[in-house]
This record gives structure tokens, C-alpha cells and sequence, in this order.
């Protein structure tokens, strides 16, 4: 029997599987393959790095497995719950519950505070009020930023600013962190305080973190890295790079 899709996923089924997994695209009369066959596992608190060519289908990839696609065929599995085999509004509810999501380009809302911001993700999952407050604080003191909960998005610097994505992210307790270059917009040394921060809380909330990058630098701070070459997921070469 599968769990609500709005309800917590239990630690014993927690982490992701995706198995088979194959999504391609039209191009003129033919189609182009981008996901082809690929099989994943990241287990609870593990960090996954995800490397690949520009064009290779590494954000594809992503948005198959929080749900956002749709695949042609393959299994995905989070916290023990079969997304492919639930309907839209199933699927929603799940991905607001279960999945939380660190952009590039930091993806807040202008006109709300860092705390609102934060907030969001705990509003959608009817989370309201003095509790809500409370944890959205509590995120934002664990990212660094105390104080900071009226400031505005504008009124942050950049690396400001993706430690509030990066609590966003995690305010509700996702099972899964799905991040997409988090650091691509930083530089270098902000960009790895934005990771200590991001990899310490995922792994203290055992949480399963899968990071798209296509710094190696980057990559090689995750416990593990996988490489998207022609569609299929492979361990990284450290010789050959990607």
C-alpha cells in the first residue's frame, strides 16, 4: 500500500531510486533520445553530484525526477512512493511535501522578505502562523542569516540570497534537495560557503541531495558523482573527467 502523497515519508522508505528511466524530444520528423535508460539510488543524507556536457540532459533529468516531466518509460521511487504512478494532483501535492529546490538564479519572489520567501513551502503544506515564523527563523539562523528576516531579496548580495533559497529549501523537510547549479551564479568563494552550508544541512536533516553542476570542483565535495553521457548515467572518471 503507498503512502498520501501529502503525508511524511517514512524513514525506513526514505531515499531515491530511478530505474530504466527514458525521455526523449521531437526534432523536425525524428526525436532525440536525451534520457536514456537511466538507473539511480541516493540513499538518505547522501549527496550526489550530477556532471555533464551543456545539452547533455542533466536539468532534464532533474525535472523527471521532482516530477515536473513526465517519462516515456523507467521508475522513479521517492521515500517509497512510485511518482510515476500518480495522477497530477497527486503529483503536486507530493512534490510540495516530499521535494524541495535550490535555482542558479535563486528563483524569490521580489516582493516578499527573506522570511516570506522561506515561508512559502511551509504555507503551501498548510503550515501557518506562529509556527510557521518560528521554523522560517530557525532556517535562517542555520543558513547564517539572523536578522535578516525582513530584508528584502534586493536588499541581499547574491551568496545573501542563495542561503535563502537554500532554506527554502529545506524549511519543510523535503526527503529530496534537488539543486540545479546552485553555485553557477557566485563567485568562487561564496559559492563554497553557499555549499558548507547547503551539504551540512542536508545531511543533518537526511535528506537525499542530487546536485546538478558542471564544475568538478563543485562535484567533488558530494559523497558520490555520477556523469550524463549520451542519455545514461555512469560513475564519474577522474582521469578522463566527463
Amino acid at each position: 500500500m503507498t503512502q498520501s502523497a501529502s503525508g511524511p515519508c517514512p524513514a525506513s522508505a526514505a531515499g531515491v531510486r530511478v530505474s530504466g528511466l527514458c525521455r526523449s524530444y521531437r526534432e523536425g520528423r525524428g526525436a532525440h533520445q536525451v534520457i536514456r535508460d537511466a538507473a539511480l539510488e541516493v540513499q538518505p543524507g547522501e549527496s550526489v553530484a550530477l556532471l555533464g556536457r551543456s545539452g547533455s540532459g542533466k536539468s532534464t533529468l532533474l525535472n523527471l525526477i521532482a516530477g515536473i516531466d513526465r517519462p516515456e518509460r523507467g521508475s522513479i521511487s521517492i521515500g517509497g512512493e512510485e511518482l510515476t504512478a500518480l495522477r497530477e494532483p497527486a503529483l503536486t501535492l507530493f512534490r510540495r511535501r516530499h521535494i524541495g529546490f535550490v535555482y542558479q538564479f535563486f528563483n524569490l519572489i521580489p516582493t516578499l522578505s527573506s522570511r516570506e520567501n522561506v515561508a512559502l513551502p511551509l504555507e503551501l503544506n498548510d503550515v501557518r502562523n506562529a509556527d510557521s515564523i518560528a521554523r522560517s527563523e530557525a532556517m535562517l539562523r542555520q543558513v547564517g542569516l539572523e536578522g535578516c528576516g525582513a530584508s528584502y531579496p534586493d536588499q541581499l548580495s547574491g551568496g545573501e540570497q542563495q542561503r535563502v533559497a537554500v532554506a527554502r529549501a529545506l524549511v519543510h523537510r523535503p526527503s529530496l534537495v534537488l539543486a540545479d547549479e546552485p553555485t553557477g551564479n557566485l563567485d568562487q568563494a561564496t559559492g563554497e560557503q553557499v555549499l558548507d552550508v547547503m551539504l551540512t544541512l542536508v545531511s543533518e536533516a537526511r535528506s537525499s541531495l542530487l546536485l546538478v553542476t558542471h564544475s568538478l570542483a563543485v562535484a567533488q565535495r558530494a559523497d558520490r558523482i555520477l556523469t550524463l553521457r549520451e542519455g545514461r548515467l555512469v560513475a564519474q572518471d577522474a582521469d578522463r573527467g566527463w
